[in-house]
């Protein structure tokens, strides 16, 4: 027999919502707007722990990284007017990494809507829903009854098809009323599975096709499904490539694994591509930072042979006229494609192939006094294969992108945090994030100087979260690296807004408590690795680079020569 329902304030009943589904961690920024619903966090502290964060975005990005993390909705609350918009970075990043994320909003009283009150901001206009919006839905909370239902709601929108942001609105008068409202049991997604007859239509596919290539990423991967989308490579001899910022979707270790197509491709794999007959693309949006800016798969129609296959209905078709568009769940679909009986004498060249250009694009050109490339081979090598990893947005990410081994998410979970919206400030609040939630494992942030000042408030964040297992690489060049390259091959040598005047950020982030070093040559790197790793807390270490040091393959002077033939 159930027991009778209590009442109690609804912001505590909202609480209690969240615990039912699962919830032991949300990010924000404390706000009057919702007073009753930190009560209730007070109430369940036991249950429920909320981290205080020292700025709406890095809040954002916070819950973005842990819906990435867990595959569940990241939770965060703001409040109204500055509060939500300084949160709709975080928004439009999970949108656009289909990531699965939950913004509480408080709002003014209902009798004060609609006079333009203190903050108050119409978040249906703001965050409306649609493909090209920031929210898969926006509601907004008037009977406190309700409450457990809006919810549930919000929980099975945010993870349902493609996976998305979803905006909960909260008027403060609402939460201070009573309900007895029960909480609703916790929701799951509803898993589709491809059609047999599509089924069917792509192993034709593949028995006709000479050169084949699997592109993988997206979001609703877990570990059952990459070990089959794995097997499903070695059954076929398949060459397997990752979307942009979602290389841990397939082992970099395994002989198939061809690259990540993204920024900073390997120009051979790029070619790959394009001599493709046939691309299965796999959960990835096939997005611009995909495509290329949409030339490795021509648009609308590509030369290759496509088969798109994605958990989200809308986003098959939206751009490509595939030969074949499977509407289907990661999880079912990667078991599906497992059982796709290959045949025995599959020959094996292409894919080898596909590796070799891979295995070659790991070799660097050693570059004086401090070389990226062994920053990043020294790092993986002295710390778990465990550990997660985030970045930003900037050219320092390409280091970490070529030279980066990571192991395939069926190993460990997620062990890449990046976004693939290409916001700027998002790595420190990310590993914040994965190392409150996941304590026994190393955050590693490999940031850019402009990258680390959006959001470096956040080292109080972590000091007061107490975490341990977090370190910070700063990569300072004094620059805006990817507009200054961007200026350097459209109008050469006229530099205009891209310098930069940075802080001491060892020194900084000694002020906030933190262990800190600077590193001026290769040479001092992993000494001072190992006093960061040995240092009992959280740790930066401010990398010191020649502005000329541009990208992995090049640096500014060439490529204003390039620019000046």
């Amino acid at each position: 027999m159930h027991s009778e329902p209590v009442s109690r304030l609804a912001g505590h009943a909202l609480v209690e919502a969240l615990v039912a589904q699962g919830v032991a961690t949300c990010f924000g920024v404390p706000g009057e707007s919702y007073l009753a619903v930190l009560d209730g966090l007070h109430e369940h502290r036991e249950r429920i722990r909320f981290v205080a964060c020292r700025h709406e975005g890095g809040a954002a990005f916070m819950a973005e990284a842990q819906g990435k993390l867990t595959g569940r909705p990241g939770v965060c609350f703001v409040t109204r007017g500055p509060g939500a918009s300084n949160a709709a970075i975080g928004l439009h990043t999970a949108f656009q990494d289909s990531t699965p994320m939950l913004l509480f909003i408080g709002q003014v009283a209902g009798d004060q809507r609609d006079r333009e009150a203190f903050q108050e901001v119409d978040y249906r206009q703001m965050f409306g829903p649609g493909t090209l919006g920031m929210a898969k839905w926006v509601g907004e909370v008037h009977d406190a009854d309700r409450i457990p239902e809006y919810v549930a709601r919000a929980f099975h929108t945010a993870m349902q098809g493609r996976p998305g942001p979803v905006v909960l609105v909260l008027p403060e008068d609402v939460l201070t009323r009573a309900t007895a409202a029960p909480v609703l049991p916790r929701v799951e997604p509803a898993l589709a599975w491809p059609a047999p007859g599509a089924l069917r239509d792509l192993r034709r596919l593949l028995l006709e096709a000479e050169r084949p290539i699997v592109i993988a990423g997206g979001s609703g991967w877990d570990a059952e499904a990459a070990a089959a989308l794995q097997r499903f490579a070695e059954n076929w001899r398949l060459p397997v490539a990752c979307g942009f910022r979602f290389q841990d979707s397939f082992d970099n270790g395994h002989p198939l694994y061809a690259g990540d197509v993204g920024i900073g491709i390997n120009p051979k794999l790029a070619a790959r591509v394009r001599d493709a007959d046939l691309v299965i693309a796999l959960g990835v949006r096939l997005g611009e930072m995909t495509t290329g800016g949409y030339t490795l798969l021509q648009a609308p129609r590509p030369a290759q042979k496509l088969v798109h296959v994605h958990a989200g209905p809308e986003e098959l078709g939206r751009v490509y006229a595939a030969d074949l568009m499977l509407q289907a769940s990661m999880r079912c679909a990667a078991k599906a494609l497992e059982t796709l009986a290959a045949p025995p004498a599959r020959d094996g060249a292409w894919a080898a192939a596909a590796r070799a250009d891979y295995e070659a694009n790991q070799l660097p050109t050693p570059v004086e006094p401090l070389d990226l490339a062994a920053v990043v081979q020294t790092l993986q090598r002295r710390l778990p294969e465990d550990s997660v990893w985030t970045n930003g947005a900037g050219n320092y990410s390409g280091w970490l992108h070529r030279f980066l081994r990571y192991p395939g998410l069926q190993h460990h979970g997620r062990t890449q945090l990046a976004p693939t919206s290409g916001a700027m400030g998002y790595g420190l609040p990310a590993a914040v994030a994965a190392a409150v939630l996941q304590p026994q494992r190393q955050a590693v942030a490999f940031l850019g100087d402009g990258e680390f000042l959006m959001t470096g408030q956040e080292l109080a964040t972590a000091r007061a979260a107490g975490v341990k297992k977090l370190l910070v690489v700063v990569v300072d060049n004094g620059s805006y690296g990817t507009i200054r390259m961007h200026q350097e091959r459209e109008y050469p040598g006229r530099v205009s807004g891209s310098d930069l005047c940075n802080p001491d950020f060892a020194a900084l982030a000694r002020a906030y408590g933190w262990a800190a070093a600077t590193v001026a040559t290769t040479a001092e790197f992993e000494p001072a690795l190992e006093q960061a790793l040995a240092a009992g807390g959280p740790a930066l270490l401010h990398l010191k680079l020649d502005v000329e040091v541009s990208t992995s393959r090049a640096t500014l002077a060439q490529i204003r020569a390039a620019a000046r033939r």
